[in-house]
């Protein structure tokens, strides 16, 4: 079984491969992700790294508060997303007068 952790903080040069690299000093890396802007395709800051269970929670103290490519990231066991209030739209659509 592997958990999930949230990286935050990351450097806007920092890659799915660099993060892999990083974390697997501290055990064995399951898969890394880099979260990226749809349109622009850069880094948003943050990513998510799984680890093998026995590996996560030293990974979290490895690097939670430690300066990776000049930046003090965030890491913590990542939490599933709640459920968010649906997005209105005030583009387009009834153009009735309010």
């Amino acid at each position: 079984m592997a958990k999930k952790l949230y990286v935050g903080n990351l450097s806007w040069n920092t890659t799915a491969d660099s993060l892999r690299d990083a974390f697997s000093k501290a055990g064995t890396v399951v898969s890394t992700n880099v979260i990226t802007d749809k349109m622009t395709g850069k880094s948003r800051g943050f990513g998510f790294v799984e680890m093998e269970d026995a590996d996560a929670q030293g990974a979290i103290d490895m690097f939670n508060g430690k300066d990776v490519d000049g930046r003090t990231l965030t890491v913590n066991e990542a939490r599933p997303m709640t459920d968010r209030p649906e997005r209105r739209s005030f583009g387009g659509g009834d153009r009735r007068s309010f």
